[in-house]
């Protein structure tokens, strides 16, 4: 599994890898038969949802929402967020544990009025104190603040009056809601306000969560995590589904084959040649996976890399690279092609401008204008550039990928070395600098292009050679992106579109990272007894099992038709 939907707009280094996914395969090219009944009433209660998704490990049964390692087990399922927002429609509001909220003019302090009758799953009420105490948590213990909101959001104070919650930010922090607001687990004061949890909120063990979602951990084994629905749960009738069990896979192999047999009913991973072993299996099989950041080529700009920083060397790469051979190839036509602006597409279709990707000849591979800039440097295919790549050993899908790329620019006059390290020496290399190029997708996941360019971009998030980059690892430095990147918290959505737009201009300019495929959700899922799945049609979540608080999302929607 290669999971963790990571930050919105902040700085954080855990060294964690977004998953690289399977695209809008979709059983026999239609909308599974439930999409009519998705949303038709109150169901009755019963039945029970089977993931498989592999960790690669058993289960530490630690529901800490604070460890990004555990967390992806306990936000959505257990603890939940004040407002979810839903990046793949428009940005779409659904209220949760808060109402309704309000801006000031200037966007530097936020009003969330909370929702009354919500209880814990303990018994204990729900009161806006304990959102106070959540923010001031990760202000007191800098290693809970994942979004770094008190540093870099500029958060300065998080206050509770009544049914109120008051955060206030040094300046305009509208960017950060998604963080703050959609990501942030609000965890209960009277379990995390005393003993071990309070006094090491980051590393304590929370193995039986209280907190106000729609299940509850019962039991949990090295083996299975079991949830069973919560009686007390606020959204009333909800959730339907009264049993998840979710068994940890050490590889794909026997997860695939229970995806494949209708053993489980929710996938979440790669499916090598889905059609024939899955999809033809059964016609309750389905698979809908939108994309939703990019898979790159990451080369290093720092002078001390002569060829790497050269501009013309990084527009013969991108040129050079058949991005369609790329998905076919490398990962069976299963993640889109991606394109130089990094706009990724249809996703966020109105931020990408088609007419300025063509206007810079990135439309289409172009080998010839590709060999022409690597003659003008004084390479060819009979003398070519000698460069080296490094990704994660074991990612066959990437090593597909790479064999492709490798042929591509051959072609042109670059000789590829595809270096295959373990995931922790790949990544140590690529934060402190220490590489050529190399083949990685970002951590950041958001409602707009926004949040993963101005993590790809911003040189707030770089570092000199030798030292922890936060996520610019490229070291790209331009002061007129940082500006537009910082103008768009105070901006319009108007504005915010068109700023995007500029910014995906020097993408293609500079070239400063290389996108090849489309990162998206892994799913797969299956409608013979489980129904109002999330759709092309209906994405009302993203549709992942590793995503949250879009678990809670899902998981609140799905009925068993046997039940009604």
């Amino acid at each position: 599994m290669r999971p963790t939907r990571i930050l919105a707009a902040a700085v954080i280094g855990v060294l964690a890898v977004t998953a690289t996914a399977c695209s809008e395969t979709k059983h026999k090219g239609g909308s599974d038969s439930n999409d009519a009944t998705q949303s038709s009433g109150p169901k009755k209660k019963g039945g029970t949802v089977n993931i498989a998704n592999t960790a690669g490990q058993t289960w530490t049964c630690n529901f800490n929402p604070f460890n990004p390692a555990v967390y992806n087990t306990s936000i959505g399922f257990v603890y939940e967020p004040l407002i979810y927002v839903n990046t793949l429609k428009n940005q779409a509001e659904t209220p949760m544990l808060a109402k309704s909220y309000k801006w000031n003019a200037d966007k530097t302090q936020i009003d969330f009025t909370m929702r009354s009758g919500v209880k814990w799953n303990d018994g204990k009420p729900l009161t806006a104190k304990d959102v106070a105490f959540t923010f001031n948590l990760m202000k007191r213990v800098k290693s809970t603040d994942l979004y770094a909101l008190w540093t870099t959001a500029g958060l300065r104070s998080a206050t509770a009056s009544g049914d109120q919650v008051t955060l206030k930010f040094e300046k305009a922090a509208q960017p950060y809601f998604y963080a703050f607001a959609h990501q942030v687990a609000i965890v209960p004061e009277h379990v995390f306000g005393t003993g071990a949890a309070a006094a090491h909120p980051d590393t304590w063990v929370d193995k039986k969560p209280v907190g106000t979602g729609p299940f509850e951990v019962n039991p949990c084994s090295p083996n299975n995590i079991q949830y069973t629905a919560n009686p007390d749960y606020w959204q009333q009738g909800k959730p339907y589904i009264q049993k998840v069990e979710y068994p940890a896979y050490l590889d794909n192999g026997p997860a695939n084959l229970d995806l494949a047999n209708g053993k489980a009913q929710w996938g979440s991973q790669f499916i090598p040649g889905i059609k024939q072993f899955y999809l033809d299996k059964s016609a309750d099989n389905h698979t809908w996976s939108p994309p939703v950041q990019n898979v790159s080529i990451h080369p290093n700009l720092d002078p001390s890399h002569k060829m790497t920083s050269n501009l013309k060397v990084r527009q013969a790469i991108s040129l050079a690279i058949d991005r369609d051979k790329v998905s076919k190839i490398g990962v069976g036509g299963q993640e889109p092609a991606a394109n130089q602006s990094g706009i990724v597409t249809p996703t966020f279709d109105k931020y990408y401008d088609k007419a300025a990707v063509e206007k810079a000849g990135f439309d289409r591979p172009d080998p010839a204008r590709a060999k022409k800039l690597m003659s003008g440097l004084g390479y060819s295919p009979s003398k070519p550039l000698k460069l080296k790549i490094i990704t994660i050993t074991g990612y066959t899908d990437w090593d597909a990928s790479l064999n492709v790329i490798k042929q591509n620019l051959k072609a042109v006059g670059i000789d590829l070395t595809v270096q295959d390290l373990a995931q922790q020496t790949m990544v140590g290399k690529l934060y402190t600098g220490d590489y050529d190029l190399a083949y990685y997708s970002q951590q950041t996941s958001g409602p707009t292009p926004y949040y993963e360019l101005r993590q790809v971009l911003h040189s707030a998030n770089t570092a000199p050679l030798g030292k922890n980059a936060a996520s610019n690892w490229e070291r790209y430095r331009n002061p007129k992106v940082d500006q537009l990147l910082n103008d768009y918290a105070s901006a319009s959505e108007t504005e915010q579109v068109a700023i995007v737009k500029q910014v995906a201009q020097y993408m293609l300019d500079d070239v400063p990272v290389i996108p090849v495929v489309e990162a998206v959700d892994w799913f797969q899922y299956n409608t013979k007894d489980i129904a109002g799945w999330p759709t092309e049609d209906n994405p009302y979540a993203q549709p992942a099992a590793y995503n949250f608080p879009d678990t809670g999302q899902v998981l609140t929607h799905l009925y068993s038709k046997s039940a009604q």
